[in-house]
C-alpha cells in the first residue's frame, strides 16, 4: 500500500503526489554576515526524530506544506499549510 500525506487542502494523497523540498528551518536575518549564512546553509545537524520539512502538492493544490517526519521511522506526525504561522501539532 502506498503512503499517504494528508493534505489540509486536498485529502489523504499518495506521497508520489509530494516533493520535498528540504528543512524547514528560520533563516537568519538579511544582514547576517556571511559566516552565519555559510552555517545556514551548509552545516545542520542531522537529527532524529521529528523535523519540519518544506513539501510541495506538485500533482495536487500546488500548495506548499510543512510536514513534521519522524527521520527514524519516516512516520508523518502533522502536516499544516505552509503560509500558517502556527506551529505544527506535535
Amino acid at each position: 500500500m502506498a503512503s499517504l500525506i494528508s493534505c489540509p487542502h486536498c485529502g489523504s494523497r499518495p506521497k508520489e503526489e509530494f516533493t520535498v523540498k528540504g528543512a524547514a528551518l528560520a533563516r537568519p536575518e538579511a544582514d547576517a554576515d556571511e559566516a552565519t549564512w555559510f552555517d545556514h546553509v551548509y552545516l545542520r545537524d542531522n537529527p532524529r526524530g521529528l523535523y519540519d520539512e518544506y513539501w510541495h502538492h506538485t500533482s495536487g493544490c500546488r500548495r506548499w506544506l510543512v510536514v513534521t517526519r519522524d527521520t527514524a521511522t519516516h512516520d508523518i506526525a502533522a502536516v499544516r499549510d505552509a503560509a500558517d504561522k502556527k506551529e505544527a501539532a506535535q
